[in-house]
């Protein structure tokens, strides 16, 4: 790792040390609009990044740029699983610098975080997925062409699957079981900050892409590299460009996601609470 951000990690994590003494194995990324998950934590500290030396801040409407430990309660039986819950993620359009992307997961990884869910607002490329539909990510295609593992071992090759197998089967089981709808596909990402045109969601189409956004798939190569087991889940917010003629903003995004926070909460809760079966 580049010794200067090694150096940023140790004042980073001594400072969040500071101020909580949780040490949860299990952490979630909230994407655009789904922040509000953590109405359903006992929380213990919540610390706003801008207050935390080196961490990158981000400037999206719908992430509202804390980091919060707490518990998660379940009360048949009862129990309670620690988490830590990044509310709001760094977008690459953001800074255009990967490494600000990365370095939550790398923050999480210094942490001891064991699993990693990662979640997102993303345009529906799958005709037959609707806008409020919940996607478990399968696999996905990085069309940001970065590399991240670089920040951590230069050009080693990672041969293994990004998204941990056991932990899909494990998702589908529940979602079945919960009543929750929940369909499989493919992400993509993409840069950003524009909406893809109708030309390139085509394309995403052919390569076999069901849903698309800015978001994820660094950091789940990242996190995978390091250890973590991860998950991915996908709120489709939107139709894709050319997929209908609906016209396409954050704002949609941000309604939709609280359209469908009831069933996203339902089901991450019920995944959160079944790890320990693993």
């Amino acid at each position: 790792m580049d010794k200067l951000i090694e150096k940023e990690i140790k004042e980073t994590i001594s400072f969040i040390k500071s101020k909580t003494k949780l040490k949860p194995k299990i952490a979630i990324v909230l994407g655009s609009g789904l922040g509000d998950y953590t109405n359903h934590l006992k929380v213990e500290a919540t610390i706003d990044t801008s207050t935390i030396p080196h961490y990158p801040k981000s400037t999206v409407e719908g992430h509202k740029g804390k980091i919060i430990f707490g518990f998660l309660r379940d009360t048949k039986p009862k129990k309670s699983v620690p988490v830590l819950a990044f509310q709001g993620r760094i977008h690459y359009y953001e800074t255009g610098d990967i490494r600000t992307v990365l370095f939550p997961i790398l923050v999480a990884h210094q942490l001891g975080i064991k699993i990693l869910f990662l979640t997102n607002a993303a345009g529906g490329v799958n005709r037959h997925f609707h806008p409020g539909d919940l996607m478990l990510t399968k696999d996905q295609v990085n069309l940001t062409f970065e590399n991240p593992t670089a920040i951590i071992n230069g050009n080693k090759k990672i041969n293994k699957p990004i998204y941990d197998e056991d932990l899909i089967k494990m998702i589908i089981k529940i979602a079945e079981k919960s009543n929750v709808p929940l369909s499989e596909g493919v992400y993509v990402g993409v840069k950003g900050p524009s909406y893809e045109t109708a030309s390139e969601v085509e394309m995403v189409r052919r390569i076999g892409g069901d849903a698309v956004g800015m978001s994820t798939v660094n950091e789940a190569t990242l996190a995978s590299a390091l250890g973590m087991r991860v998950a991915g889940i996908s709120c489709i917010t939107n139709y894709a460009t050319g997929v209908t003629s609906a016209k396409l903003d954050h704002e949609e995004v941000t309604f939709v996601a609280n359209m469908v926070k009831d069933r996203f909460s339902k089901l991450v809760s019920s995944i959160i609470l079944s790890t320990n079966n693993l």
